[in-house]
């Protein structure tokens, strides 16, 4: 049997970030609102997923596609900078890289403008089973954001990953109402933890409510379902228990890849052999060191100085 050299393989969206710092309001039509600074960051659940982890000293991978154009290749130097490994990030020279414009307004949530271009055009193709059988953990990311891949691919690169011994995780972006259950109802029951936000939620099953949103997917097969909330904290049911997270009150930022962060943190914490409650502590921990900072992955903690926030700030968490 290999032994696996990789940690987590982030298969998904990977996005050129275009970030302002907050300003103070949005500016009226033919109006100019300053910004103090202006930045490209990486972007996209795969590789954001990827550079967390990859800080908190996990090896990982990515498997996504990029255009051949002057954010892409930023992408892909971005990735490599951060110790990711790229050997399943595509290149092509028909289509843009995925952009997301990031508006930060001092006191709401980010607002987002977005090109799905490249992000379009990825498969799973590229994920032997060679490859499955050389990480610990599947992560698939901004799944439903494109028609590609299709649920039958997923399925099916799910059921090869399990087979294998490798955990799988799924996430969501729903950009608006759409009939996004004939999407997922087939790849439940192959994912092992399913990661969406409660407005993501809401959009797939029509539930308001996070715990019966977490309840409705479990009973749909996946194994544990976590909904992310906000400032409201995070839900989690699954086989060991049922538990309500709490938040840090730390200074919000910009809460680009917070979800992501969350995740990074929870894999973190799930590969130590920690249980639910644990795992939610660590997820919230990273998510918070996210959202003190301008961009989705700039202010994210490595291990040492997460563990310390850990143990140092206690975690409101209560079991349902």
């Amino acid at each position: 049997m290999t032994t696996p050299q990789l940690d987590c393989l982030c298969a998904g969206i990977v996005v050129a970030d275009h970030v302002c710092a907050p300003v103070e309001r949005l500016p009226e039509p033919g109006e100019l609102v300053e910004t103090s600074r202006l930045e490209l960051t990486i972007g996209g659940c795969a590789s954001n997923c990827a550079v967390d982890m990859a800080r908190l000293g996990l090896r990982t991978a990515v498997a996504g596609t990029v255009g051949t154009d002057v954010f892409g290749q930023f992408v892909q130097d971005t990735l490599e900078d951060a110790g990711v490994d790229c050997r399943c990030l595509i290149s092509r020279a028909d289509v843009d890289t995925s952009g997301t414009l990031v508006i930060n307004v001092t006191g709401e949530d980010r607002r987002f403008i977005h090109a799905t271009a490249a992000n379009a055009h990825f498969t799973t193709e590229a994920i032997s089973d060679e490859l499955l059988s050389t990480t610990r953990v599947l992560y698939l990311g901004g799944y439903c954001l494109a028609s590609e891949p299709p649920a039958t691919d997923v399925v099916a690169l799910f059921r090869r990953a399990r087979q294998g011994g490798v955990i799988t995780i799924l996430d969501v972006v729903t950009p608006g109402p759409a009939a996004y259950w004939p999407r997922l109802v087939d790849v439940l029951p192959e994912t092992d933890l399913f990661f969406p936000n409660d407005d993501e939620a809401r959009l797939i099953c029509g539930l308001e409510d996070p715990l019966a949103q977490a309840d409705y997917f479990c009973e749909a097969g996946a194994g544990t379902s976590v909904i992310t909330c906000g400032s409201q904290g995070s839900i989690l049911v699954g086989p060991e228990g049922r538990w309500q997270a709490g938040v840090h009150p730390v200074p919000l930022v910009d809460g680009t890849g917070s979800g992501d962060a969350f995740v990074s943190g929870y894999i973190l914490a799930l590969l130590q052999g920690c249980d639910p409650p644990t795992c939610l502590r660590y997820g919230t921990a990273l998510g918070a060191s996210c959202v003190q900072a301008t961009g989705a992955t700039t202010g994210v903690s490595d291990a040492d100085t997460l563990i310390r926030f850990v143990a140092d700030h206690p975690l409101s968490l209560e079991s349902l």
